[in-house]
């Protein structure tokens, strides 16, 4: 089978990697995979797949579908002739359904592992999403292909090592300091409250435990938790939290932890490396990961909304109370390395998704697809106004505070 895997950019982020390593994954088992995006710093990670990759224009300030976008990628499928388009995340997705499907009628396999998948996807397109309760809420809304792979991770490249001292030394971790670690991307959504809410928490806990708190990434918020991170440094009057700046392979980040900070790929990340784990989400959510709790986060994609209380006394004791019990982290880590194994592995992604393009290819166009077609555009149009007049209120704004 010959696949074309196109995403909207190949920027650092769990939903980039796990396509470029599930399209690997898919060139193993004997299909010819090529990888559409446009450059960026994980085209590294394609070409040490082996991976064919066609650059696609740049987007600059706008996402596609642009008419150029649309025109550029159906000439590429009918020059190829590809078999399947499998599209990660929206843009992608809609880039490929008004061009080489409509004009060429090639089947797509839309992935969506963002939190929620937006109502603009036609509905009889066949659907990838990472947790239960998106898919119930997708067949709610008439649905009828919806499937649940869990965010892949690489658990041969993220496994417990034998030995953390190289990895702590590379940060500057003492043998006595309790390296709370948290990889993610510094961005506005999503990240920057509990972000900001990690580091007030770093300043709350008893100086005597010596956390050392290592966020790595980088982001438009990287100033502003810069400032928030010197703040609690000085009144401690010692390095308490340290932003790293972005890593591109960051395991030796996962390895220096003691107990891994997150949400998504990056908790899952936290799990295969034998790590303790404390889930983080929005509006002050934070939550031990526990055989307890798992079940959870399989249906809600290791993330979760909070009362919207300030929550870093919360987390200061959640950390607090990890660091006095350090005879739970080898029972926390084993039972999250075994859970990474067993659940959402790459092998155990890459077969469900090798099956499910199978399915996909096989099965034909269903009826109605016109229909579904214009109600899709009817969505996206409402986006798109609703984004654009966000735009000028923002900028709007703006001059009125220069003024």
């Amino acid at each position: 089978m010959r696949i074309l895997t196109t995403l909207f950019e190949l920027s650092m982020g769990g939903s980039h990697i796990n396509a470029i390593e599930i399209s690997a994954g898919l060139a193993k088992l004997g299909h010819e995979v090529i990888v559409y995006a446009p450059d960026g710093e994980l085209r590294q990670r394609v070409e040490e797949f082996g991976l064919e990759y066609v650059p696609a224009p740049p987007l600059g300030r706008a996402h596609p579908p642009t008419v150029a976008s649309v025109r550029t990628l159906t000439a590429l499928a009918r020059e190829r002739r590809v078999d399947l388009i499998h599209a990660y995340e929206w843009s992608s997705t809609l880039e490929a359904v008004y061009g080489p499907h409509m004009r060429l009628g090639v089947p797509v396999l839309s992935t969506v592992y963002s939190v929620r998948v937006p109502r603009f996807i036609p509905r009889y397109l066949p659907l990838i999403v990472g947790f239960t309760n998106e898919a119930d809420a997708q067949r709610r809304r008439g649905r009828r292909s919806v499937h649940v792979v869990v965010c892949p991770v690489d658990t041969d490249a993220n496994a417990p090592v034998t030995d953390s001292g190289p990895a702590r030394r590379r940060f500057g971790l003492a043998d006595g300091d309790l390296a709370a670690v948290v990889v993610t991307r510094l961005a506005r959504d999503l990240k920057r409250e509990g972000l900001l809410s990690e580091i007030a928490a770093a300043g709350l806990v008893d100086p005597a435990i010596n956390l050392r708190l290592i966020i790595v990434g980088d982001g438009p918020c990287r100033a502003e938790l810069q400032a928030a991170a010197d703040e609690v440094n000085a009144r401690a009057e010692r390095e308490v939290v340290t932003l790293v700046g972005q890593l591109l392979d960051p395991r030796d980040a996962y390895a220096a932890a003691d107990i891994v900070l997150g949400m998504g790929t990056s908790a899952q990340k936290g799990m295969a490396f034998g790590k303790p784990v404390v889930i983080q989400g929005e509006q002050g959510y934070w939550d031990l990961l526990t055989p307890v709790t798992l079940p959870t986060y399989l249906r809600q994609n290791f993330y979760g909304i909070g009362d919207g209380d300030d929550s870093s006394p919360r987390l200061a004791m959640m950390l607090t109370d990890l660091a006095k019990d350090r005879s739970r982290w080898p029972d926390l880590g084993a039972f999250g390395r075994s859970t990474a194994l067993s659940v959402f592995s790459n092998q155990t992604a890459t077969d469900r998704v090798a099956a499910i393009c199978a399915e996909v290819v096989a099965r034909r166009q269903p009826a109605g697809r016109r229909t579904g077609l214009l109600e899709s555009s009817g969505w996206f149009v409402g986006f798109r106004t609703v984004e654009f007049s966000r735009r000028v209120g923002a900028s709007v704004r703006r001059a009125t505070a220069r003024g």
